[in-house]
């Protein structure tokens, strides 16, 4: 079920083709927020380390499917909501979430999940407040394998063991073009006037409110 509830807090989500330039954009908008004088927290993807135990467990046979690997981002995002993003919007902060859900979706449909299976899968999370994309800065260069560096390049790297280097090249391309047309409310693309506009879209809705800390998001990992 869709969570519904009004919080008091705000939600601004970041979502890319490349994890490095999703990360980087979204320490932009916290570097911008607080220097405004608000403080903003951040949840990154990954903040369960389900993903980094199952490359582990799976290092000798990585057959792994698209639908599998959805279902692990829903159970990490469910982790991050309970930890990390819920906390923050009940106390009334700002938070980033880098990626959020768009960033699945996109790369799912790419690789051939329906993307409205995925929009289901997702639909226990809070819509944004106001969202972003991230820029790809290096469509020359193919991704990474790492397990660290972003969801579409850990998806690209175990997919890697079922199907060929083509279906993550065509899947990145098709991840750029469904995020580029991505429904619902407006999203700043997140050159250095895009963070200025999400900086200005948040602290001149409600100046007064968010002015206060944040509390930070607590994560099981230690």
């Amino acid at each position: 079920m869709a969570d519904q509830v009004k919080y008091p807090g705000r939600l601004i989500t970041v979502d890319g083709s490349r994890g490095k330039d999703t990360a980087a954009a979204a320490d932009a908008i916290v570097e911008r927020m607080r220097g405004s004088g608000v403080e903003c927290a951040i949840s990154r993807w990954d903040a369960s380390g389900l993903f980094g135990e199952l490359a582990a467990t799976a290092r000798g046979d990585r057959n792994i499917s698209m639908r599998t690997l959805a279902l692990v981002y829903a159970s990490d995002l469910a982790f991050r909501l309970r930890w990390e993003i819920r906390p923050v919007l009940e106390a009334g902060g700002v938070v980033v979430a880098a990626p959020y859900i768009e960033t699945p979706i996109a790369f799912g449909a790419g690789c051939g999940l329906s993307e409205e299976w995925t929009r289901q899968l997702l639909r226990f999370a809070p819509p944004a407040d106001v969202r972003g994309r991230a820029d790809e800065r290096k469509l020359d260069r193919p991704w990474k394998r790492r397990t660290d560096r972003g969801f579409p390049e850990y998806c690209a790297m175990m997919l890697d063991a079922s199907a060929p280097r083509t279906l993550s090249k065509r899947a990145r391309h098709e991840m750029m073009r469904m995020l580029d047309q991505a429904r619902g409310r407006k999203i700043f693309t997140l050159s250095d006037k895009g963070v200025d506009a999400i900086a200005k879209a948040i602290t001149d809705n409600r100046p007064g409110a968010l002015r206060r800390s944040a509390s930070r998001p607590r994560n099981a990992r230690k």
